[in-house]
């Protein structure tokens, strides 16, 4: 009896230990299927006249990716980690649409972003759409990317026509508050999708708004010499000089303004490469007194803006811009919907981009409210206006419009607008 005793008691310890295994064979199992690593997509024009730009957008995305991953990686997925995977579409569209078939077939990304340029966006998302994959649109602004009817493109972007409409309530501010007589607009623009798409909406809003437009002038983002445009501006002699440049052409305008003394009331860009770093340097002192539009500046007082753009100057050198800023927030945008959804599966990918509703932590930078319409674009981001004023000896892009997010001097008084004389 002793015998069969421990016999039946043997049998329950190892039927116990086997059941043991069993369950840790299953938790393995499960972890298993769980992604190592989720590749993300990024188009980018890392060579050509964007470059710079380009450059930008690919640091502020790394950073973000790296906080993300220290923090833990995508939870709902075992910690899985974010990697970013690049395509550089030389600024080329189509070099963007063979980048995207590159990514999505070789690379087997998850989902894609970018790109900064819309021209190149337009229809490296057409591949996207095709593959039943997401695309998030971090800065690209062309109201069209996001007016086709796609299911899995999604824009965080402020879009050309949001971006003319604030332009507009500027100039209304201006002759209200300043008594400043604005009547005619020029239109000066890069000859490609996105100048194009700005010139629409320019042309749509502002003869409501009262402003007669007495130039209509594309021309060639690469062209060497932009003096004819000058030129053609200065014998208009508008009140108004409504710009979208790159930075190339932005610096030939800037420099060729200042050479020929073309001085409008008002010069007002719109973003792009205005908001280069790289514009100041090329243009210096030329550029005083120019406007841009922007959806964020280092001297805007939003939560998380100080921190993490003095993160971003002490590890690159230089101060984020708005289109880092968007580009950024993007990443934590990804993952956020990646944790909800819980899965890398492209349909539910899509439905947690779908029900996007971020109201703190990293975003609160960009705007208050990361969530999407029923065109699947952020429907409200904070825009601002800024000046190229000298501060302390050097030219800075200063914070003047909306008053409550005007920058402030040390001595508490806001930075006040200058005008041409």
């Amino acid at each position: 009896m002793k015998f069969f005793r421990l016999m039946l008691i043997t049998v329950l310890i190892l039927s116990i230990g086997l059941t043991g295994c069993g369950k840790k064979e299953v938790t393995t199992s499960t972890s298993s299927d769980a992604p190592k690593t989720i590749k993300i997509g990024t188009i980018l024009p890392l060579t050509g006249d964007a470059a710079p730009l380009g450059k930008l957008g690919k640091e502020a995305r790394e950073m973000a990716v790296e906080e993300i991953n220290a923090a833990g990686g995508i939870k709902a997925l075992g910690g899985a980690k974010l990697e970013l995977v690049f395509g550089d579409s030389e600024g080329k569209p189509q070099v963007g649409v063979s980048e995207a078939e590159r990514l999505i077939t070789q690379e087997k990304v998850v989902m894609l972003n970018g790109s900064y340029q819309s021209g190149v966006t337009l229809p490296a998302s057409e591949v996207a759409e095709r593959y039943k994959m997401v695309w998030l649109a971090p800065v690209p602004s062309d109201p069209v990317i996001t007016q086709r009817g796609f299911k899995y493109v999604f824009r965080m972007a402020d879009t050309s026509a949001m971006r003319v409409a604030s332009q507009i309530q500027f100039m209304q501010y201006i002759k209200q508050e300043y008594g400043v007589d604005l009547k005619t607009a020029a239109l000066v623009y890069e000859n490609t999708a996105w100048g194009q798409g700005v010139a629409k909406e320019w042309k749509n809003q502002l003869p409501g708004a009262g402003f007669e437009i007495v130039i209509d002038e594309p021309y060639d983002k690469s062209a060497a010499d932009l003096t004819p445009v000058v030129t053609k501006v200065k014998n208009a002699n508008p009140d108004v000089v409504l710009l979208v440049s790159y930075v190339s052409d932005a610096t030939l305008l800037a420099n060729g303004f200042h050479e020929q003394k073309v001085q409008p009331k008002l010069f007002i860009g719109t973003s792009g490469g205005y908001a280069d770093p790289e514009y100041i340097r090329n243009t210096g002192k030329a550029t005083l007194g120019f406007f841009d539009i922007s959806a964020w500046e280092q001297d805007v007082s939003r939560p998380f803006s100080k921190e993490i753009n003095d993160k971003f100057v002490k590890r690159y050198g230089y101060p984020m811009n708005g289109e880092a800023v968007k580009a950024y927030t993007a990443m934590y945008v990804i993952a956020d919907a990646l944790e909800r959804a819980g899965s890398t599966d492209s349909e539910k990918l899509r439905d947690a981009f779908a029900a996007t509703d971020m109201t703190e932590g990293p975003v609160q930078m960009y705007t208050k409210h990361i969530h999407f319409d029923e065109t699947q674009t952020l429907p409200d981001p904070a825009l601002v206006m800024v000046q190229f004023q000298e501060v302390d000896g050097k030219v800075e892009r200063v914070t003047v419009w909306p008053q409550d997010a005007a920058r402030k001097k040390a001595d508490g008084t806001t930075y006040e607008i200058i005008f041409n004389k």
